[in-house]
């Protein structure tokens, strides 16, 4: 079993190094971050979502901003759409294609930031809630592992990240960057989390 071990681990080794000599993600990230801080230091808030593994990544993005990264510091302002209630409420009402975008009808406003996390870029409930977004103002940051994607054009910011042939590798990937992107608006808000290194 050992091969199989090899195997995975230098896959996810190769997709990293393939996502470190990325610069067009990285820069992609960066502007994610600056996005997100700057409508958090606006008063506005992030919102985030995805289905299944994506939806984990979204729930675990919001969790760490209005709980703790790294060092104790104010909470801030993220909602992972991820409420059993409203998602059984809306697909039973409306369709499973609504369960993000009525949230956001609902709860956000512009200024606010959208972070949507599709490992194939072609989630339809995702792609709604881009469109949502962007009919009201809320700009909109999109995580995928595939391109191109029929999210792609609706991101203000995007942020592909190819990992191989199934979803694993692509959240592997995603939780990397999602972890760089809570630190990324930590030190911006909490610098003193992050002393001289």
């Amino acid at each position: 079993m050992k091969q199989y071990i090899r195997a995975s681990l230098s896959e996810a080794q190769a997709a990293l190094d393939n996502l470190l000599a990325n610069d067009a993600a990285l820069s992609a990230v960066e502007q994610a971050a600056a996005a997100i801080i700057a409508s958090l230091a606006a008063g506005g808030r992030v919102f985030s979502c995805g289905n299944g593994g994506s939806m984990c990544d979204a729930m675990h993005f919001a969790e760490e901003l209005t709980g703790r990264y790294r060092n104790n510091r104010r909470g801030m302002a993220a909602i992972a759409i991820s409420d059993a209630s409203h998602i059984s409420c809306v697909a039973n009402d409306f369709g499973y294609d609504e369960i993000f975008a009525r949230y956001l009808e609902s709860h956000a406003r512009a200024g606010d930031v959208l972070l949507g996390i599709s490992t194939s870029g072609n989630s339809r409930n995702v792609i709604r809630a881009a469109e949502v977004a962007r009919e009201m103002g809320v700009a909109v940051v999109i995580f995928t592992g595939r391109a191109p994607s029929k999210l792609e054009p609706l991101a203000d910011v995007y942020v592909n990240t190819p990992g191989g042939h199934y979803a694993d590798r692509v959240q592997e990937l995603h939780i990397k960057l999602l972890h760089i992107l809570i630190e990324l608006i930590e030190r911006y808000f909490s610098p003193e989390n992050y002393p001289a290194e």
